[in-house]
């Protein structure tokens, strides 16, 4: 016995009907899946190389690689801790790592380390004898104050945020003589960077004054740089309300593709108007039954002005049709041609054709008398 849908088709009926379909629904999620994972960035949030937001840093990542750096944008320790000779590694604000994963960096032997507004675990471990002097230098532009080369070569810079005391073996740059926001410290055979702020290399910053310039020459040191973003792990000791959704990205966007997905399946499914069906009424009405309905309708409604407008209106077609006048013919030259043809007062064929509403229903009567004298004469001149 065969299996029947609720409307009647049998399971093979019903297969052959919604296979294609089904078919092009299959299509369109799995297109919209892949184009939704490869349009993912690798990073996002603020002082993404990603991100074009005004706190992201796709500006300067677009200048580096046009200089010749590759940018690596990535948001895992793995890409950290891998051999980083001959490399440049900067590491973004915010996140949180742990005393053992700042070892794993340091060991992993890159030549040029970046640290932006990095922690006193990172500065121990990554940029020893420098030390945050738990001060805040206001954001102005500032003169480098260093022998610095890439401080030199961008001159006066828009800097400000957390400062760091250094060894007198460092190189302290944009700061008050004391404090600095720009230090370089030598260690362990590599070179180590440490910036108070990341607000001077963001989009909205980066063209004022000689920011691009020091980005470019403090940053674009080596032909490889991996701008790593660190994550807020659930095992961290420091917890923040910033640190990644509870959501993955990816997931909301494969849900918005199969919503889109689903609302394409029923636009094309959903049932189309077919063309006009002439059916023959039960019963036949005459167009005389029909004017007498609507004139007893105004009549009631004591509508005088309805109904004055609509006789109006057919006189005139018969006029203009039989007198060869343009529908959108003005009334003064309509009145013209039908009293030279008639011969009618100019003025009682304006009243008649477009005088004022009649005030009773004699007037009425007697403005129905005139239009149909009127369209009389058009009929036998």
């Amino acid at each position: 016995m065969s299996t029947s849908t609720p409307v009647g088709r049998t399971a093979g009926e019903s297969w052959r009907l919604l296979r294609k379909p089904l078919l092009i629904t299959g299509v369109i999620v799995l297109v919209s899946i892949v184009v939704m994972i490869a349009s993912i960035a690798p990073t996002s949030g603020p002082f993404s190389p990603d991100s074009t937001e005004q706190n992201g840093a796709r500006a300067l990542s677009n200048l580096l690689q046009k200089h010749g750096v590759k940018v690596t944008g990535s948001e895992y320790l793995a890409d950290a801790v891998e051999s980083g000779e001959g490399k440049t590694l900067l590491i973004g604000p915010n996140g949180q790592l742990d005393r053992d994963d700042l070892r794993r960096i340091a060991d992993a032997r890159w030549s040029h380390l970046i640290l932006i507004r990095p922690g006193d675990r990172a500065l121990e471990i990554l940029a020893p004898g420098v030390r945050d002097s738990a001060q805040n230098l206001s954001y102005s532009s500032r003169q480098p104050g260093c022998d610095l080369p890439a401080a030199v070569k961008a001159g006066t810079a828009e800097v400000g945020g957390a400062a760091y005391t250094a060894p007198p073996s460092a190189k302290v740059c944009y700061g008050d003589g004391i404090n600095n926001t720009v230090v370089r410290l030598e260690t362990a055979g590599r070179i180590v960077d440490v910036v108070g702020t990341s607000r001077t290399f963001t989009n909205a910053e980066l063209a004022d004054d000689g920011n691009a310039a020091l980005a470019l020459n403090l940053i674009g040191t080596h032909q490889n740089l991996t701008w790593y973003l660190p994550q807020y792990e659930a095992g961290d000791s420091v917890a923040d309300d910033s640190g990644p959704p509870l959501v993955p990205p990816s997931v909301r966007y494969i849900a918005w593709a199969l919503a889109f997905a689903a609302l394409i399946v029923a636009i094309w499914r959903g049932r189309r108007l077919g063309p006009v069906v002439v059916e023959r009424l039960p019963v036949i009405v005459h167009a005389a039954e029909t004017t007498e309905g609507r004139a007893r309708l105004y009549r009631r409604s004591r509508a005088r002005d309805r109904a004055a407008a609509a006789l109006r209106e057919s006189a005139l077609g018969q006029l203009q049709k039989a007198h060869g006048i343009p529908r959108r013919a003005e009334p003064s030259a309509v009145v013209a041609t039908i009293a030279t043809r008639t011969g009618w007062d100019p003025l009682l064929v304006h009243e008649v054709l477009y005088g004022m509403p009649p005030m009773d229903d004699v007037a009425l009567l007697n403005l129905s008398d005139q239009l149909d004298v009127l369209t009389q004469e058009v009929r036998h001149p």
